[in-house]
């Protein structure tokens, strides 16, 4: 039984009803990533991930600034088998007065799952908006079994 390398197709498949996963930023060389799960959607006709972030002080201190080298990996289960994506490439910021048509296509295609993990209700929590247009991209799923 081998792990099944999944294509363009099936990844977008995967993606495409957004969800939850870990964004990694490095801290630098001596330290380890900081890690921050986020919700996201995805956009095939892009190939754009979107995330939704809480803000928070701590939170935000560490994101830093906007064009931050990252890895975003989601998993899950599909007809039985689990899936996992990784991508890696620039996080950037989408800023109200900065949304590019493009991006702008993108947000309104996606479906960003609210995953209420806070003390506070969602609709009483800021959150600040993310795009990563991935610089790579792979995915794979559990072998098909033999029952």
């Amino acid at each position: 039984m081998t792990t099944t390398i999944l294509t363009d197709d099936e990844m977008a498949d995967f993606l495409k009803p957004g969800g939850t996963g870990v964004i990694s930023i490095s801290r630098g060389d001596e330290e380890p990533p900081y890690s921050i799960p986020v919700s996201y959607g995805f956009d095939p006709d892009a190939d754009r991930f979107c995330f939704r972030l809480a803000r928070t002080d701590t939170e935000k201190n560490r994101l830093g600034r906007s064009h931050r080298p990252i890895t975003f990996v989601t998993y899950g289960r599909v007809s039985g088998r689990y899936h996992s994506v990784i991508a890696t490439g620039m996080l950037s910021e989408i800023v109200e007065q900065s949304i590019d048509s493009d991006v702008l296509d993108s947000m309104q295609r996606v479906m960003i799952p609210v995953v209420d993990i806070f003390e506070a209700h969602p609709r009483e929590m800021s959150f600040e908006f993310y795009r990563l247009d991935p610089e790579t991209m792979t995915g794979i799923a559990e072998p098909l079994r033999d029952d």
